[in-house]
């Protein structure tokens, strides 16, 4: 018999039901109450299909090539006529593959690649590796920073996500983003490594200025402590350059990548680290087991995904359509100056600066109603996180800026009625 289509309405009501009610609440709040459906490119569909939205959230970067993008797709498709996920206890011929061309890839000596299904546990191995390496216990990252929510990834982490749980891990300690004196007087004979997210997405999408990285370079390197970045949302593309760490020319011990690496089509992440640091894992080659770690059809899709944004012209269409972004930014500034305070942006990784915290919400909700998925910094309620597919084009730009406008009345409107901001529990 064939089967039989379900309504949006019911297929809410079954995930709140049996998924999370706490959720469906939010949504609602937010005015993200649907589910999707067909997804295609930088849109998505309800079920319904009764409405779309361009997607400017990306999952922090996992849909960079858009939704369902052919390329991946096809070479997956292929790949499951012989492959399945692979005995991660044996060696592997895509694994290989896969990590030789990302240390053709990566900045500097970066030679060997660790796989993991996710980002946070990509972190949590990097974090391993680096007190396996240099015997010591320190850890420190940035304030607001967000690495993940598995266990030394959340030690990491704001305290948002993490003052529920504790006693955590030992051993972490935060500074300031951006503020080299206060990592000069953090970092100490017992630091194993700096920690950072090379632009804080969940702070607000914050660019640090020409001189920081050198900085915590020559830090690290004085101290003898490792650097650590996690390239999670900036890897890939997403800045304009292929990692985010080139605008500022220093090359990391180890570099963490996720999110963009499945092609939006099979969960996959890396480690990626410095030659000498696999002394460690040449005496301790079993230390860190991962069942899913650089599943071979992962592995395949990674490739696929790497051969379309290392391809002639890929990184200078990004650059282009941030650069349409920048100047329509600029006339929503200039028509809405109680209402929008500024932008910071690299490429297509970009912070619309709103001029209350109140307005991020606000701003979120209002998008959703004009056909844009965006959706506000936890941690800088007042920054929209602007992320769209690198592939967007464009009139799919220019599409986005005009609900933007139309959302930024929206919001004007809101703030003048004296309506509170979408509440959004933690």
């Amino acid at each position: 018999m064939p089967k039989v289509k379900r309504s949006q309405k019911e297929i809410i009501e079954d995930f709140a039901h049996y998924v999370s009610p706490g959720k469906v609440r939010v949504y609602r709040e937010l005015g993200f109450e649907f589910v999707p459906g067909r997804r295609e490119g930088c849109r998505i569909w309800d079920v319904d299909g009764e409405r779309s939205w361009i997607n400017c959230r990306s999952s922090g970067g996992v849909f960079n090539l858009g939704h369902h993008p052919p390329r991946v797709i096809e070479a997956l498709r292929q790949a499951l006529d012989w492959l399945d996920i692979g005995d991660h206890i044996l060696l592997s011929e895509h694994r290989a593959a896969l990590a030789k061309r990302l240390a053709e890839l990566t900045p500097g000596d970066i030679r060997y690649s660790f796989f993991t299904p996710s980002g946070g546990e990509a972190i949590d191995l990097a974090i391993k590796l680096a007190r396996g390496y240099t015997g010591r216990p320190g850890i420190i990252s940035a304030e607001k920073g967000y690495h993940g929510h598995t266990g030394l990834a959340l030690s990491a982490g704001n305290d948002l996500f993490k003052k529920y749980f504790e006693p955590l891990a030992p051993g972490f300690s935060h500074v300031p983003f951006g503020d080299i004196e206060a990592l000069e007087q953090a970092v100490d004979e017992q630091t194993a490594a700096v920690l950072l997210e090379t632009i804080p997405a969940t702070a607000g999408i914050l660019i640090p200025p020409p001189d920081y990285y050198p900085a915590v370079r020559e830090i690290c390197d004085r101290h003898g402590a490792l650097l650590i970045l996690d390239e999670v949302q900036t890897g890939l593309g997403r800045t304009g350059k292929l990692w985010g760490i080139d605008h500022w020319g220093v090359v990391p011990d180890i570099m963490v990548l996720g999110k963009g690496m499945s092609g939006g089509v099979y969960p996959l992440s890396a480690v990626c680290y410095r030659e000498r640091l696999d002394a460690f894992f040449q005496e301790h080659p079993f230390i860190h087991l991962s069942s899913f770690g650089g599943a071979e059809l992962g592995c395949v899709a990674a490739m696929a995904m790497l051969d379309q944004i290392t391809e002639p012209g890929f990184l200078e269409h990004v650059n282009r359509m941030g650069e349409r972004f920048v100047k329509g930014f600029q006339r929503l500034k200039e028509k809405y100056p109680d209402l929008v305070a500024g932008w910071r942006q690299l490429g297509l990784m970009m912070g619309f600066e709103l001029t209350e915290d109140r307005m991020g919400p606000m701003m979120t909700y209002a998008l959703g109603h004009n056909g844009v998925i965006a959706i506000f910094a936890d941690f800088r309620p007042s920054t929209i996180q602007v992320l769209p597919p690198l592939i967007i084009q464009p009139e799919e730009v220019d599409e986005v800026l005009a609900a933007m406008d139309r959302a930024l009345t929206m919001v004007g409107e809101m703030v003048a009625a004296g309506m509170p901001a979408p509440e959004i529990p933690t």
